[in-house]
């Protein structure tokens, strides 16, 4: 992690590490200040050196010194952001991305950086990764995240200042893939869900062997935050996943001592096997935006083909991330972010009436809304007439007299055509707490 052409996280502490004799002092000296720190390593031929960084600028050197001397060279000083998940955040130019492979022509740019972390796993916490730090460059940029890139070239532009962006994804991984090991097994309702997944010869589904290898050897590189677009794989124990996404998130905080942001991604509408098995994962992610610092991007509207677990549009989703983090952690006044949220609802007579958060100036549908369903006691649905009424929503059905639950776009394909004001999808919510069907779907 620590080399030439890295981005060091601004106005805060760097860490350097390493190894050396026992007993060898090494000093490190930066060339933002001309200052030299040093230590000492100790019996266990290891080092530690934790030094302030300034604003953002750059290139700089650092030179660091012990019985031979090595010398970083075009080191910047700026903001640092982990990308990581499962496909959706894998997905590069390797896989036909065509907003990728239209953007790699002209994609040099001195002031984004990139770190690819090479898939791999261990039993045990690594302290050490194989890699380089590259300046975003048409090589550089194939075969990495093309989220994380949109993204980062986005905070770029506005921000004006380097990025630096890891990318830690693999795709197919299940979260417990991601979680330090005695968090998953610690707990017997997330050990059970780990228990289920199924093995596969692609990805790792054994808890903590991706964080140990691809996660805990970073921990000591200063980061802004994470962006995460994961889920799909696991669909199938959706019960557990906010418990299993909030200790990930808390874990990984609690690695790096620090409370960063963490925004993800809500799962794409797509036929699986299963009914209601993505929207009952999607309300845990929905959930999860109760735990402090995170937010979460509707992508409801951003996909193609339900048939393919992969939406090409990589750019806006993005962008979207980008533009919580400039909102919500830069301050920045980056355009809307947040898509409105469901917070209670009214029953006047034969009809029931939706209130939302986050929808200031009301809902405009592209065509007649889909995706509202209404039932009564019966807990049986029929689909709903719907009525937009400034930030108010009104539905109901002629067959229901005594309604009592509302569903939006809540099943696995459901594409939203529902928007707020300002562009961005209604989350989708249940308002019943009732089972839901997850029997396999007849084809």
């Amino acid at each position: 992690m620590i080399g030439s052409n890295m981005v060091l996280q601004q106005n805060t502490t760097a860490t350097f590490w390493g190894w050396s004799d026992p007993g060898e002092k090494i000093f490190i000296t930066t060339s933002w200040n001309n200052r030299t720190d040093s230590a000492e390593a100790k019996g266990e031929a290891r080092w530690k050196i934790s030094m302030p960084t300034p604003a953002a600028g750059g290139p700089f050197t650092i030179t660091i010194k012990g019985y031979n001397t090595i010398v970083l060279e075009n080191v910047m000083i700026g903001e640092v952001w982990l990308c990581s998940g499962q496909s959706n955040m894998e997905w590069s130019s390797y896989n036909k991305v065509k907003q990728i492979l239209d953007e790699l022509p002209n994609s040099h740019n001195e002031n984004l950086r990139l770190f690819h972390i090479t898939k791999t796993t261990s039993e045990y916490p690594q302290d050490n990764i194989p890699g380089n730090w590259k300046v975003c460059s048409p090589e550089s940029l194939t075969g990495f995240s093309a989220v994380g890139y949109f993204f980062g070239k986005k905070l770029q532009e506005e921000l004006n200042v380097p990025i630096g962006l890891i990318n830690a994804s693999w795709g197919g991984t299940a979260a417990e893939a991601w979680t330090p090991a005695e968090i998953v097994l610690g707990h017997p309702s997330l050990k059970a869900a780990s228990d289920a997944l199924n093995p596969s010869k692609w990805w790792p589904v054994k808890p903590g062997l991706a964080y140990n290898a691809m996660i805990a050897p970073i921990v000591s590189f200063n980061i802004a935050g994470v962006i995460w677009y994961q889920g799909e794989s696991n669909t199938g124990t959706a019960a557990t996943y906010e418990q299993l996404f909030t200790s990930m998130i808390g874990a990984w905080r609690k690695a790096w001592n620090k409370e960063f942001p963490f925004y993800y991604v809500q799962i794409a509408p797509y036929a699986y096997g299963n009914h209601n098995i993505a929207a009952l994962l999607r309300e845990q992610q929905t959930r999860a935006m109760k735990y402090p610092r995170t937010g979460m991007v509707v992508i409801s509207d951003l996909v193609d083909n339900v048939n393919d677990i992969h939406p090409q549009n990589k750019k806006d989703v993005g962008l979207r991330l980008a533009a919580w983090a400039l909102n919500d952690n830069y301050g920045k006044n980056a355009g809307p972010y947040r898509s409105p949220l469901f917070s209670r609802m009214e029953t006047e007579k034969e009809k029931i009436i939706l209130y939302f958060d986050h929808a200031p100036n009301g809902f405009v549908a592209k065509g007649t809304p889909r995706g509202f369903q209404i039932a009564g006691e019966d807990k049986q649905f029929l689909p709903a007439d719907v009525k937009i009424d400034k930030q108010r929503i009104i539905v109901s059905n002629k067959q229901i007299k005594d309604p009592k639950a509302v569903r939006f776009s809540f099943d696995n394909t459901t594409m939203s055509n529902l928007f707020s004001k300002e562009g961005l999808p209604v989350t989708p919510f249940r308002t019943d707490d009732w089972d839901a069907d997850t029997s396999p779907v007849k084809k």
